[in-house]
């Protein structure tokens, strides 16, 4: 994948501009809800696993435990490349919750999100094959991105 930028961290969390492909498109020229999903799993790959990240061992073991996402207006293609924003909703021993905020990239940084979403991730040890503690840097890291409020659903 090749990101428009690495990302940047600012007070609202991380942004980063992850292109859309035409393929990413449905027949009203929408990206599909299945691309969406795939697109904000790539929005995540530079903030938590890079190398110099304290979270890259999570691309070592790392699962979806549960996934939503809110339309709030339509993404059309020819908008893009879309601006997500994420951000941590919840940090326990085992498992985070990401916040989303994807705006068009035709949108500036104060307009309402036109998606929401959250993912639960987990942490999984492969060769185990079992549930794995985040590391005390791993939760530094994601703590770092926490927020005193959730996203609006």
């Amino acid at each position: 994948m090749l990101y428009e930028d690495e990302g940047t961290t600012t007070e609202a969390g991380y942004v980063v501009r992850v292109p859309v492909r035409w393929s990413d498109m449905d027949v009203f020229a929408h990206i599909n809800h299945a691309r969406m999903v795939t697109l904000l799993e790539e929005a995540r790959i530079p903030w938590l696993f890079y190398d110099e990240r304290p979270t890259a061992a999570l691309r070592e073991g790392c699962v979806v435990a549960d996934l939503h996402v809110r339309y709030r207006e339509q993404v059309r293609h020819d908008e893009g490349p879309i601006v997500v924003t994420m951000f941590v909703e919840q940090l326990r021993a085992v498992d985070f919750t990401v916040g989303y905020e994807v705006r068009r990239g035709t949108d500036g940084p104060d307009a309402k999100p036109a998606v929401t979403a959250t993912t639960q991730l987990v942490a999984f040890d492969v060769d185990a094959q079992r549930l794995r503690r985040l590391t005390a840097a791993e939760k530094a890291h994601l703590g770092s991105f926490r927020r005193d409020h959730q996203v609006n659903r």
